[in-house]
């Protein structure tokens, strides 16, 4: 399987991904699932992908060369569009073409033919964007209300970016929330796995240099793994235990509900709850 997630924050963006593809349990193997388009001053685009590995394949290769085309006007590719919108339908239309072409096989092999991106970056001249990019192509995108997108197995990572992430974190704190997610992922589901690729971008900088491949032997993930999973614990610990006697406790947990009655008990096989 896979998990990619991207944030967009005021001062940059956050892009990470790991790299475990499974094709069952004995079939384990590692591929790269973040592209980075970079150039310096005009544009930095990222790609993330999720889904059937052939068909994000296809799509990551054509798309350095599809054409859009555009009546009276030159063809957008990625390289000419003024915008990162642009960009993305370019994305969306080298989707519909990839399945186009290999969908119907696919689909008569039985084999899933699924795939999501996320799309983001910036555009000299415009504002950061970030898209996720759905299998047939249409897209929607990020916005202050929800500042990141996930593909993959994103509910084990979600908790602590709704918890911690707003439009206005730190670019550093937004790196560490990112990494994190990876860790709660890495933590709860075996299909996801080391290395992650880590890309961090500022502000209309139009390139980044902030790019690293993270493994086990990675020092601030290390640490990231241990003091999260120790944090967690410590505060788990000072949280007070249910204590079902309201008299002497500060947090009764025995304390009836003003809307609903406590569930009933069937006490035979004559008895019913309705």
């Amino acid at each position: 399987m896979t998990y990619c997630v991207a944030l967009k924050v005021g001062p940059g963006m956050v892009f990470a991904s790991d790299s475990r593809t499974n094709a069952g349990f004995d079939q384990i193997s590692t591929f790269r699932k973040m592209v980075v388009y970079e150039r310096p001053g005009d544009r930095f685009m990222v790609l993330l992908s999720s889904g059937n590995l052939s068909i994000s394949q296809s799509v990551r290769e054509i798309l350095q060369v599809e054409r859009m085309d555009n009546p009276g006007a030159e063809a957008t590719t990625i390289w000419n569009a003024t915008s990162l919108f642009d960009a993305a339908r370019v994305l969306g239309q080298t989707m519909r073409h990839v399945y186009e072409q290999d969908g119907p096989a696919l689909r008569a092999a039985g084999i899933d033919y699924g795939c999501t991106l996320i799309f983001g970056g910036q555009i000299q001249g415009e504002a950061m964007r970030l898209f996720l990019v759905y299998s047939t192509g249409n897209f929607i995108e990020a916005t202050a209300e929800t500042c990141y997108f996930q593909i993959g197995e994103s509910k084990y990572g979600k908790p602590v970016l709704d918890r911690m992430l707003v439009p206005s974190t730190p670019l550093a704190q937004a790196a560490k929330c990112a990494l994190v997610s990876i860790d709660s992922t890495l933590k709860s589901n075996l299909s996801v796995g080391l290395p992650i690729d880590l890309v961090v971008y500022e502000a209309n900088a139009l390139r980044s240099d902030e790019m690293v491949c993270i493994d086990e032997n990675n020092p601030y993930f290390a640490m990231i793994r241990e003091s999260w999973g120790q944090r967690l614990r410590d505060a788990f610990e000072s949280i007070d235990n249910p204590n079902w006697d309201g008299a002497a406790a500060r947090y009764p947990l025995g304390v009836k509900s003003q809307r609903f009655d406590v569930l009933a008990k069937i006490g035979g096989p004559g008895e019913k709850l309705v």
